[in-house]
């Protein structure tokens, strides 16, 4: 992609830190007045590896972030990025960090070049250097052709590909982004998902909250789940199916599925609402899931669809905040009041 990698602080090149370092916050708390917005938050990501934040609304993702980026300080808690103290030296983090907040706020008389080239002069880079990484960013983010433009016209998804392009102009080792495909169309995702990967594979910390938790399947390398202003725990995306997951098996005859999940001693959730037969299953390994597909076909059953009822995230997520149940036993539908 051509990224360059020479980094400016104030007209010096930055010290590339050393490998392994990444971010590291160990007891976080952040108070608003009355209000608890981050009540006891660890939180790991790796250099190499892109890490998802995942957690509901008001679970203090973006506080975490903003803590992070050096853009508030914790109360309580230690944080490093890239072994440096963001509260004790924020120039020399902020030299290291790329933030791409939620919400794009930029000057709006400028055009989408003035404004990457003026980020770049604020970074110490010489006047040349910055027009020139402004150009190459536009061209990896595809806004290239809005370069003349004022910023004011940009759409919301083009404002989020301004917005990334702007936390890159620093080449930062630590990228820190806060929903960055939010107004993103299919194929923008697809490359946003693309461009993340590669900066991972460069050695870099890459770290994404979003709610599109299919698409941090195929994106994030590990997930930390936060809760109420607490994380509340922390995997690998490869472990992520470990502890099972659910399935969803559609069939064209209810008698016959329900029958059948009856005989091989399957535990199930009847979905309703849907105009064939769905069941929703719990099964502990993609092998088990197999194993019964076999078993229903055996049975004469008209098997229609059978797949992951979710992402994997999205299990592991419901898991972690503790807004799922243990699967209900059959004949009850989805819906349906419990005995």
């Amino acid at each position: 992609m051509g990224i360059q990698e020479t980094q400016y602080d104030g007209g010096a090149p930055v010290r590339t830190p050393a490998a392994g370092s990444g971010v590291v916050a160990i007891g976080l708390a952040r108070s608003f007045g009355t209000v608890r917005a981050v009540e006891a938050m660890d939180f790991t990501a790796r250099p190499g590896e892109v890490t998802a934040l995942i957690g509901p609304n008001g679970s203090g993702k973006t506080t975490l972030l903003l803590m992070l980026a050096s853009l508030l300080a914790p109360d309580t808690g230690s944080i490093r990025i890239c072994g440096i103290d963001p509260v004790e030296d924020p120039r020399g983090a902020r030299a290291l960090l790329g933030w791409m907040p939620d919400t794009l706020g930029v000057w709006e008389e400028l055009t989408v070049h003035e404004i990457l080239a003026m980020m770049g002069r604020l970074y110490g880079a010489p006047k040349a250097d910055a027009s020139a990484r402004s150009q190459e960013l536009l061209e990896l983010v595809k806004l290239d052709e809005f370069a003349s433009q004022p910023a004011r016209v940009l759409s919301r998804g083009q404002q989020q590909k301004l917005s990334l392009a702007r936390a890159l102009v620093n080449d930062p080792q630590v990228l820190l982004l806060d929903e960055p495909a939010s107004g993103l169309d299919p194929g923008a995702r697809i490359e946003l998902r693309n461009l993340l990967r590669e900066l991972a594979g460069r050695g870099r910390t890459v770290v994404v909250s979003s709610h599109v938790l299919a698409e941090l399947d195929e994106m994030a390398d590990r997930a930390v789940f936060v809760s109420a202003g607490r994380t509340v725990s922390e995997q690998r995306v490869d472990d992520a199916g470990s502890t099972g997951r659910r399935y969803a098996i559609e069939a064209l005859d209810r008698e016959q599925l329900t029958g059948a999940l009856d005989a091989a001693g399957i535990e199930f959730t009847l979905s309703a609402g849907t105009r064939q037969a769905e069941a929703v299953v719990h099964l502990g390994s993609d092998p088990e899931a197999a194993a019964l597909l076999r078993q229903l076909i055996v049975a004469g059953v008209g098997v229609v669809a059978f797949g992951p009822a979710s992402g994997i995230l999205e299990e592991s997520y419901l898991r972690a905040v503790n807004t799922t149940q243990d699967p209900p036993t059959h004949p009850t539908a989805a819906g349906e009041p419990q005995p």
